[in-house]
């Protein structure tokens, strides 16, 4: 099973976006949904597939740390 959790973006460079997530950067495409610098998003596959309200990218990362707390 594939979890994606909450990036934000810190820089758009045309078809590419920088991403934050917790401090690790990645590079992803931007073609498929428009965003801008400071957008919460969801990325899979190296492609940025949804932006996201702030309170759904908040209530998303809460998750993510209950089940990694569950799993320790």
């Amino acid at each position: 099973m594939c979890v994606a959790i909450p990036g934000r973006v810190i820089a758009c460079h045309g078809r590419k976006a920088s991403v934050d997530f917790s401090g690790t950067r990645v590079e992803a495409d931007a073609g498929l949904v428009r965003i801008e610098e400071g957008d919460r998003v969801l990325v899979h596959a190296g492609c940025i597939i949804q932006k996201l309200k702030d309170e759904d990218a908040d209530f998303m990362e809460e998750f993510a740390e209950l089940v990694k707390d569950m799993e320790a």
